[in-house]
């Protein structure tokens, strides 16, 4: 069926749009939920007029915006954070923290919201995100994370290693013991074969 999105739709595209989807899915859910209307002919008409307009609009900002996008295009946001020996961060680098960070370096305002990552930065390493401004507008910088070995859980590594060390050292020798136990077993044996020969 044949639909005009009233709002985004995840996955299914923006507000404004003519789609096509699952008569269930139009009828169950995109329609009461306000999100979609059937698109007659006169619902069509509205959207692709909205759609061009909304196309000018975007066209203006776009290019309003390009100086912008210039300056953001291939900055080196670098990021130290606390991790593991396998380079797992003890936290997560989030797109907030980069938009945090791209602000501060170009001096201008970056919403979070605008920052695409699809989840957080979990693991030590280089990473290109995208910042979409508007439209195809959509710079990407480089995000370097680097990890900073937590002294206080090499401490304790360390601290272990020596007790380790000491109880190994400590610890009677079994192959001592085992030795004498079993040149006893030996001598058992034979004498026990001694007297089923006699």
């Amino acid at each position: 069926m044949k639909i005009v999105l009233r709002q985004d739709v995840p996955k299914v595209g923006e507000a404004g749009t003519i789609q096509t989807v699952s008569n269930g899915y139009g009828r169950n859910y995109l329609i009461p939920q306000g999100l979609a209307v059937v698109a007659t002919a006169g619902e069509i008409k509205v959207a692709e007029h909205n759609l061009a307009v909304k196309a000018r609009k975007i066209v203006k900002q776009e290019e309003q915006m390009q100086s912008l996008a210039d300056r953001i295009a291939g900055q080196r946001l670098e990021f130290i954070a606390r991790a593991g020996e396998q380079g797992r961060l003890y936290g997560s680098i989030t797109a907030g923290d980069v938009a945090e960070r791209l602000s501060a370096a170009i001096g201008e305002e970056i919403d979070r919201r605008k920052v695409v990552l699809d989840e957080s930065i979990r693991t030590v390493g280089t990473y290109t995100v995208a910042v979409h401004l508007v439209g195809r507008l959509r710079p990407q910088v480089t995000v370097v994370v680097t990890g900073e070995v937590d002294e206080s859980a090499a401490a304790v590594d360390a601290e272990r290693a020596p007790d380790a060390t000491a109880e190994a050292e400590t610890a009677p020798e079994p192959t001592a013991e085992a030795e004498t136990t079993s040149d006893t077993n030996a001598e058992a044996e034979t004498d026990v074969v001694d007297e089923a020969d006699a």
